[in-house]
């Protein structure tokens, strides 16, 4: 098998001058590295990239970060964010960590001398200590923002606030929010983008926080039919269904008496076609984060934080 030391005598230049030209080509004349390349072409040299990897400092390792494995909406992100770092020629890792406490940020710390940059998903986190977080080494926020941290986000706001419009010109009057926690910046965002759809034209009731889980769907469900809402839009699918389920069991239509955002696949197959539907492509999220660390971990120089905002798609039957 070819080595480093048999691309380097076949192109007629030094070891280091070789290693440069394959790894760090901007630092060579183009020449060179024209002929190194030809050279480790013909010979059939591939780079080992753990240690290329070693050689610069770097594990070639990223961790993706989630609060917690029980929310379906994490695991497709975690998918689209393993296939684009493969592609990458990088290992990721999952970890479960919700930014809670300080404990939990000296986890990280810990594990930031281990990798080479964070996917991180921080909804619960305080302000400061997801701050102090991204500050261990290249990071991308996802579905949050900060000022100077990169991110990428579902723009899920303007999703819901284009429901609760629908809503109101099918003729609803009064609508709930079934939202997440309190302490969650989408949340935060989507109440806000309700509020502003429904201002003077319909009452909005609030829910939250929820946990996004079936269970919680079941039990807010006689909470929803006792507040007069005819409308409702919950921030997940589980708990979405969870209220499909619970109101059946008190004898309300749906989606007649009442019209429930879900995914548009759940709805179709639950024969819930008159719903609008939000989908969010958690794949594509994952995967554009990926290649924003990416792009993060390859800079020669700073930039300004890329903040990144994804459309969400909404479907409004006819």
């Amino acid at each position: 098998m070819p080595t480093l030391d048999d691309v380097a005598r076949a192109a007629g230049v030094s070891k280091s001058t070789a290693s440069r030209a394959l790894s760090r080509p901007a630092l060579v004349a183009p020449e060179t590295v024209l002929r190194v390349r030809q050279s480790a072409e013909r010979l059939g040299f591939v780079p080992n990239r753990a240690a290329t990897a070693l050689a610069r400092g770097r594990t070639g390792i990223v961790a993706v970060v989630v609060p917690t494995l029980e929310n379906a909406f994490f695991t497709p992100i975690i998918g689209g964010a393993q296939h684009r770092a493969a592609e990458s020629g990088l290992q990721l890792t999952v970890v479960v960590n919700a930014l809670r406490d300080d404990a939990d940020l000296d986890s990280l710390t810990q594990l930031s001398a281990q990798v080479d940059g964070f996917l991180l998903t921080a909804p619960l986190g305080s302000e400061s200590r997801t701050l102090a977080a991204c500050q261990l080494k290249p990071t991308v926020l996802i579905d949050r923002e900060l000022a100077g941290v990169s991110s990428v986000i579902a723009d899920t706001a303007t999703a819901f606030a284009a429901v609760a419009r629908h809503f109101i010109q099918r003729g609803h009057q009064r609508i709930a929010l079934v939202g997440g926690s309190n302490r969650s910046w989408q949340n935060e965002q989507r109440i806000a983008a309700v509020r502003s759809a429904t201002a003077g034209l319909a009452e909005l009731a609030i829910f939250d926080p929820m946990p996004p889980t079936f269970a919680a769907g079941t039990e807010v469900a006689p909470a929803l039919a006792e507040c007069g809402a005819t409308a409702v839009i919950p921030y997940a699918t589980a708990l979405g269904l969870g209220i499909v389920f619970g109101l059946g069991a008190r004898g309300v239509p749906v989606p007649d008496g009442m019209a429930i955002t879900i995914e548009r696949q759940v709805a179709e197959a639950l024969g819930l076609t008159a719903m609008p539907t939000i989908d969010v492509d958690g794949a594509d999220l994952g995967r554009t984060a990926m290649s924003a660390l990416h792009d993060l971990m390859t800079r020669d120089t700073a930039e300004t934080a890329a903040r990144l905002r994804l459309s969400v798609p909404v479907v409004i039957p006819r």
